[in-house]
């Protein structure tokens, strides 16, 4: 592949509770469709772009523009598909709903909130709405705007707008709205039916308004470099540049024993992944949720003669994630030998199986 067809960066995003990503991110100076660009991104990375938070969306912004001198429209990974779900705007996982009688039908509506219930609505209706500041707690703005406009401005000006995680939240944000007597307000939960090239669970979205607008046929998503970086839906059939990425980690999705999984790490990539630390288990995590399998292969073993567990990279385990019991569940060495999986579910919690299990398995990539 000559220079002039990719350009690439390197992007580290800060590690939290939730994520953290080592994300690698190619601009592909050629003209492909939609469909074109995902078998190329599978092909020689990981998939089509995957967008998790303003962070990503800034930096892929910045590398189309210092590689590009026109204002062009570059496609990601995002996709329309048939079902609907609701998604918090800052990406927090929907656990808590408060709706009015139990309504929570609607496709392609926003949610606000009167008193204290919610209620969905057209996402293009005008209303105030109240943005999450971090520390400093909630902010509602006077300005009557539509849900997408509100949402640009909480994350231009504060960080986004506000998620309701349980019932405490909700009933502090209604004491707010009566201290101000403010009717309803716009919340940060909105439905939509886009979903992410490499099945990722990122709600993250970024159109600008009044999209997407659903006109024809327009399935696909575009990063659109005339409106600052923000998205528009378009046909799959155009033909544009576009943007893969590729993970450290990659999930490979046959289902072997544990020494045939390393074997095959080790020819076609580096080894079976090593999860020395907190930072590598978010990284796991992004990636295993895509398994077939409830528990997923890492290189983990155990060894009788000594009594202990190692990683195949030589690293001491001194960071661990097991679920209860798992790490001394290797009494009988007369036994199976016992390696390290994580589960695919839950908590990704480490648990212990005998090396002959089937299952997926993680590798490392040369980075």
């Amino acid at each position: 592949m000559t220079q002039s067809l990719y350009f690439s960066v390197l992007l580290i995003a800060l590690c939290s509770l939730s994520e953290c990503i080592q994300r690698r991110y190619h601009h592909i100076n050629m003209m492909k469709t939609w469909t074109e660009a995902q078998k190329y991104c599978r092909e020689n990375y990981t998939d089509l772009a995957t967008v998790n938070n303003m962070d990503d969306m800034n930096n892929i912004n910045q590398l189309i523009m210092s590689v590009s001198n026109s204002l062009t429209d570059v496609w990601i990974g995002l996709m329309r598909s048939s079902v609907y779900n609701w998604k918090w705007s800052l990406g927090d996982p929907v656990k808590y709903t408060n709706w009015y009688n139990g309504d929570s039908n609607g496709s392609d509506d926003c949610v606000y909130m009167r008193d204290g219930s919610w209620h969905h609505q057209d996402c293009n209706e005008n209303m105030r709405f109240i943005c999450y500041n971090g520390d400093k707690g909630f902010i509602i703005d006077d300005s009557s705007v539509s849900w997408r406009d509100a949402q640009t401005f909480c994350r231009q000006h504060h960080t986004d707008l506000i998620s309701v995680r349980n019932q405490i939240e909700n009933e502090q944000i209604q004491k707010i709205m009566n201290d101000k007597d403010i009717s309803e307000v716009w919340i940060g939960l909105f439905s939509d039916s886009w979903e992410w090239s490499d099945e990722s669970d990122s709600t993250f979205r970024n159109w600008y308004s009044p999209q997407p607008d659903h006109a024809g046929s327009e399935d696909c998503t575009e990063v659109r470099m005339t409106e600052h970086g923000q998205w528009n839906d378009a046909v799959c059939s155009n033909s544009q540049t576009f943007v893969c990425y590729e993970d450290k980690l990659i999930l490979i999705k046959e289902s072997l024993s544990w020494s045939e999984a390393l074997r095959y790490c080790r020819e076609n990539h580096v080894d079976l992944v090593s999860v020395d630390s907190e930072k590598i288990q978010f990284m796991v995590t992004d990636v295993i949720h895509r398994s077939s399998t409830d528990a997923v292969w890492m290189g983990l073993r155990h060894s009788c003669a000594v009594g202990l567990w190692f990683w195949v990279n030589g690293e001491m385990v001194c960071y661990q994630n097991w679920a209860s019991g798992n790490e001394t569940a290797v009494d009988d060495c007369d036994c199976e030998v016992k390696s390290g999986a994580v589960q695919s579910g839950g908590d990704h919690l480490w648990i212990s199986l005998p090396q002959s299990h089937k299952l997926n398995f993680i590798c490392s990539r040369k980075d």
